[in-house]
This record gives C-alpha cells, sequence and structure tokens, in this order.
C-alpha cells in the first residue's frame, strides 16, 4: 500500500501512518426515495418512476465505493422474495436508473397495466418475461413481455443488521 502511494508512514511515530492527502475521499448523498416490494408487487409511486424530491432519508456514500456512477438513487425493501440474493426486508438496494438489462440482472421492474413494481431477477422467455424471485418459497411472476418495464439495475445492497 505505501509503494502504491496509499499509506504514508510517519517515521518518528510507532506504527505511525496515514493517508496521503490527495486521498480525502469524498462523499455524494443518495436519496431513499421509495419502498420496493421484494415479494407481492407494490403501487408505483408515480407513473414517471421514482422521484428524489420527497426522499424519505438521504445516506452519503464515497465516490470511490459507488465507481463513477451517476443518477443513482436507493429504495427500502419490503419483503423477503430476494433472500437468497441475500437482500432481506429493511435493506437499501442502490438503483442505476436503466431500462436495459440482461437476463438474470436483479431490477426494478413495473408492470405497467398493473402500475406494480417489485425487485426480482428478470429473464426473457420469448414474448414474455419471468420476475424470478430469490426464494424458493414464492412463485416467478410471468408477464407479457410489453408489460413489463424496466426501471433500473441494482448496483449495491446496504444490509440492516438488526
Amino acid at each position: 500500500l505505501e509503494r502504491d502511494g496509499h499509506l504514508r508512514r510517519k517515521p518518528d511515530i510507532a506504527r505511525g501512518l496515514e493517508l496521503p492527502d490527495h486521498q480525502t475521499p469524498s462523499f455524494r448523498r443518495i436519496p431513499v426515495v421509495a419502498y420496493i416490494a421484494a415479494g407481492e408487487p407494490l403501487p408505483v409511486v408515480t407513473n414517471d418512476g421514482w422521484s428524489s424530491e420527497e426522499a424519505l432519508e438521504t445516506l452519503e456514500f464515497p465516490e470511490t465505493m459507488l465507481q463513477g456512477k451517476r443518477d443513482l438513487y436507493a429504495l427500502r425493501v419490503r419483503g423477503s422474495s430476494m433472500i437468497d440474493a441475500l437482500v432481506d426486508d429493511g435493506d437499501i438496494v442502490l438503483i442505476e436508473p436503466s431500462q436495459q438489462s440482461s437476463n438474470g440482472d436483479m431490477v426494478v421492474a413495473r408492470l405497467k397495466l398493473e402500475n406494480d413494481t417489485t425487485l426480482k431477477r428478470l429473464y426473457r422467455e420469448g414474448d414474455q418475461v419471468r420476475l424470478q424471485p430469490a426464494n424458493s418459497l414464492m412463485e416467478p411472476i410471468y408477464s407479457q413481455a410489453d408489460n413489463v418495464e424496466v426501471q433500473g439495475r441494482v448496483v449495491g445492497v446496504i444490509r440492516i443488521l438488526r
């Protein structure tokens, strides 16, 4: 770490280590804008997606943790359908807004006709989509592909210890 410039030794102090001045981390505030269902889908707050104007709370993250991702927002999880993916009731998921996703991505999916959202793994299967929970006790949700809108992909999980 010293060779790569991440730490600096203080020769006049026993076990003296310090971070170089240029390593002062900067932080970014991420709003927790709503709850997301990890179980039965919940009604959407607005048809336009999530709004950070009336955040439930705001969290600070070091820029290095966010890996240059922009426009992130957070959602608080309700339910345990993603427990085997280490996302439990009360946890917070960091979401990167995107309508693009790959099979197996954990996404915020909106069911347009039902006007509900849910947190699931998404799989495209022909003309339908399977929203797969990560909990063997729960069944997947099947819907026509044109009824499912991806609103964002999960890029991080904050575990709330109780």
